[in-house]
């Protein structure tokens, strides 16, 4: 990814960078690793890459309310550890460490109030979880981890983590984005676009195959 400069990214954030501004004028792409946007891609990549699409959208702020709270749950306190717990319960495939979340704590962008977690006031038990992330630089929030537990979707509650985290924001960020997985069971797009999120830009993380297999394949042709 080539370095940006924050007017480029301010023109056009979800197009400019495939990650907030912050993180991308620090990211270094590992090897065997290619970062594309869609406009790029085209599919003999497949021959050398494995590929990942993720969408990216943004919210402009504009009208953003107070969010409501379905009945029978509230707003409690939950540590790392809690988080953490709740967040890999919510995947089959990923998995986040205490260690990595308490890096969080230790960013720039780590605003307290922007750690939300609900629980289900019968039972005391965390069901959603949500975070993010304030760039006060370029005024720009990010919402990193949006889950609810598979039992509790469909419940409100996923939106009210997006339309909380947007209010709590609103006076500092100009701007807020998010991105995710394009190929997502969850279809959690959806739930942003509900929220108010828009665009139309997908980034393709590129992973190169296995040289041997990727030899195999030239030889067969």
């Amino acid at each position: 990814m080539n370095r940006i400069t924050k007017k480029q990214y301010l023109e056009n954030p979800c197009r400019a960078a495939s990650i907030p501004y912050w993180k991308a004028v620090r990211i270094s792409i590992p090897d065997k690793m290619s970062i594309i946007h869609d406009n790029e891609f085209h599919t003999e990549l497949l021959k050398r890459y494995i590929d990942e699409p993720y969408f990216r959208l943004q919210h402009r702020m504009l009208g953003v309310k107070p969010a409501l709270l379905p009945e029978g749950y509230s707003l409690c306190e939950a540590s790392a550890f809690d988080f953490v717990d709740h967040i890999n319960s919510c995947y089959e495939d990923i998995g986040i460490t205490v260690c990595e979340i308490q890096r969080y704590f230790t960013r720039e962008q780590y605003n307290s109030k922007l750690w939300l977690a609900v629980k289900e006031d019968c039972k005391e038990k965390i069901v959603a979880t949500g975070i993010a992330e304030l760039d006060r630089e370029i005024g720009e929030g990010v919402l990193e981890w949006i889950q609810v537990s598979k039992d509790y979707r469909r419940c409100g509650l996923g939106s009210y983590l997006v339309y909380e985290l947007l209010w709590r924001m609103r006076q500092a960020a100009r701007f807020v984005t998010v991105s995710g997985k394009c190929k997502n069971r969850d279809h959690s797009e959806d739930l942003y676009r509900k929220c108010g999120f828009c665009g139309n830009d997908v980034w393709h993380i590129l992973r190169e195959r296995e040289q041997t297999a990727f030899a195999e394949e030239k030889e067969s042709e």
